[in-house]
């Protein structure tokens, strides 16, 4: 579970009484997208054919285009994180935040699966004893990649929500 119990007003959006833009919603989901996609490979070198995360990645792009309206893209999501669900470890990882990144467009919140998800891919497919400083530096790497509109909301929601996402936001 990676959604707190009581919706944070700064990730939900104005027309349902938060506080978030559609400009910074569309900002998190093209974060949550590079994210994803950083460690899609992993999902990748595994089911080959499966294209259902890739499509859940573009799917959250193409929703900030306005090329595809919400539920499509929380469609795909869906449908990417069922092509994780009888994997295990890295693929599996990858294709949750595949799923999660795509969701962005229905919960802004989704945001953080994404990036907690690539982390735990990185990790579980890190060499033994490698595996904290890997998911450290994907972490550096994902706040690299944060817009700076919304870098400060999304850190101080990492420290916030780092318990319930594995605590691997702590880098």
């Amino acid at each position: 579970m990676i959604l707190p119990p009581v919706a944070d007003p700064r990730l939900t959006t104005i027309r349902r009484g938060g506080t978030l833009t559609d400009d910074h919603h569309h900002q998190l989901a093209l974060w949550a997208a590079t994210c994803a996609e950083h460690v899609l490979a992993l999902f990748e070198s595994e089911q080959p054919g499966d294209l259902r995360p890739r499509t859940a990645v573009e799917h959250a792009r193409a929703w900030v285009r306005g090329d595809v309206r919400m539920m499509t893209a929380r469609a795909a999501g869906g449908h990417a994180m069922g092509a994780a669900r009888p994997l295990r470890g890295a693929p599996r990882f990858a294709a949750y935040a595949a799923g999660q990144a795509a969701c962005v467009a229905h919960v802004a919140a989704h945001d953080l699966g994404a990036a907690a998800y690539a982390i735990k891919a990185v990790r579980a497919a890190a060499p033994a004893g490698g595996a904290d400083e890997a998911a450290r530096g994907e972490c550096r790497w994902q706040r690299e990649q944060l817009p700076e509109e919304v870098r400060d909301l999304v850190l101080d929601d990492q420290q916030r929500r780092n318990a319930l996402c594995w605590s691997v936001f702590d880098c």
